[in-house]
């Protein structure tokens, strides 16, 4: 099955899902609204506030607390003119529905967590007044206030589980980018070292030559500046990210011949590769933060494939020119795990390719393309690195 048909079914499964939900309240409307027929004009809110709890259902994106809010606010003042003036029954079904969908949506979304759970209780106890204030006999009321309650809890429970694990994504994901940020950190202090090693260099042959050449000093004097602009370059990247205990058997940069070798061990035990280098990028154009950058994508990407897509059939992967930089095109038949199904768990190689390549002021893509093959794109402006 290709991504492409994947993405499709479980666009189906979610507005099915959907469709089920509201197809489930408008039958418990149909429900009150028998009921208030069959019960006389009194009854006739609670249809009413039923309408009401299944449109802000419908709106809850938009307004999520606000129609929360004004459902709860609805059916507490149906209650007081009740306790006023009786003449009607038990709390609708469809209402009492939708505020339990609502609880759910409100424990899963709305920040901070204090506010939601105080939204649950609010709800809980508005329809625990609502029962006892309504229900007629006690015994009726107390049978209908322990199902309310049962159910409530339910609804928090599942809304809570969802939002632990919502928050369980978010410091993963944040964990990545904070671990990137500091091996950005290491390498980017190696090319500065890299480049202060170098303007040492030059300084102490001009020194040097100055003596017996002094018209030889000038281009020394050149290569000083070059590389001193370069490090100061890398240490503008440098500020704002904290910086980790430095491993001292690193080498920095790298070069293109090590993505080959990357290639070539994949392509060993696994699906074949096709890697091409196009005219106009080696070594000498590309700087090594971006070489060593390009090593991670293409190392994490291929890390992808083996792992979820281990039937492909063959790989794709060029490196080119494109525009003011250069891009590096990663592409297999059949891609890992869709996004919209690892929405709460997983794809967190992707955020961290994604944090080092925009630290480098470049740009990536991963997704499916039209033929339904799955695609890394990683590009990287010239002149930025």
């Amino acid at each position: 099955m290709s991504v492409k048909d994947s993405a499709r079914i479980v666009g189906w499964v979610r507005r099915l899902s959907e469709i089920a939900l509201v197809g489930w309240l408008l039958i418990l409307l149909l429900t009150d609204t028998a009921q208030a027929v069959s019960r006389g004009a009194g009854q006739i809110p609670v249809p009413v506030l039923g309408v009401l709890g299944i449109m802000i259902y419908l709106l809850r994106d938009r307004y999520r607390v606000a129609g929360f809010c004004v459902l709860l606010a609805a059916s507490a003042v149906v209650s007081a003119v009740h306790g006023v003036f009786g003449g009607m029954g038990l709390p609708g079904f469809a209402e009492a529905g939708t505020i339990l969908l609502l609880t759910v949506g409100a424990l899963r979304w709305v920040r901070p967590l204090r506010s939601a759970v105080l939204l649950a209780l609010i709800a809980m106890a508005v329809l625990e007044v609502s029962v006892w204030v309504r229900g007629g006999n006690q015994g009726m009321a107390i049978a209908y206030g322990f199902l309310f309650f049962v159910a409530w809890a339910t609804a928090a429970g599942i809304g809570g589980y969802l939002r632990y694990l919502q928050e369980r994504r978010e410091q993963t994901v944040n964990a990545v980018r904070r671990a990137e940020r500091l091996e950005l950190a290491r390498e980017l202090h190696d090319l500065v070292a890299h480049h202060i090693t170098g303007i040492v260099v030059q300084a102490q042959a001009a020194r040097t030559v100055a003596e017996h050449r002094p018209e030889a000093v000038v281009p020394s004097l050149d290569a000083i500046a070059g590389a001193g602009g370069e490090a100061l370059t890398s240490m503008r990247r440098l500020v704002g990210v904290l910086r980790a205990e430095d491993d001292a058997s690193r080498v920095p940069g790298g070069a293109l011949r090590d993505l080959r070798v990357l290639v070539e061990r994949f392509a060993a035990d696994g699906p074949a590769v096709t890697f091409d280098i196009a005219q106009g990028v080696d070594d000498a154009t590309l700087p090594p933060g971006v070489i060593t950058t390009l090593h991670r994508v293409l190392q994490e990407s291929l890390t992808n494939i083996r792992r979820h897509a281990p039937g492909a059939g063959w790989v794709q992967a060029d490196l080119r020119p494109a525009g003011r930089g250069v891009r590096l095109l990663v592409r297999n038949p059949r891609s890992g795990a869709d996004p919209h199904v690892s929405r709460l768990g997983g794809g967190f190689g992707l955020v961290g390719m994604a944090e080092r390549v925009t630290a480098l002021g470049g740009e990536l893509t991963a997704g499916p393309a039209a033929d339904g093959a799955w695609r890394v794109v990683a590009w990287f402006p010239l002149e930025a690195a």
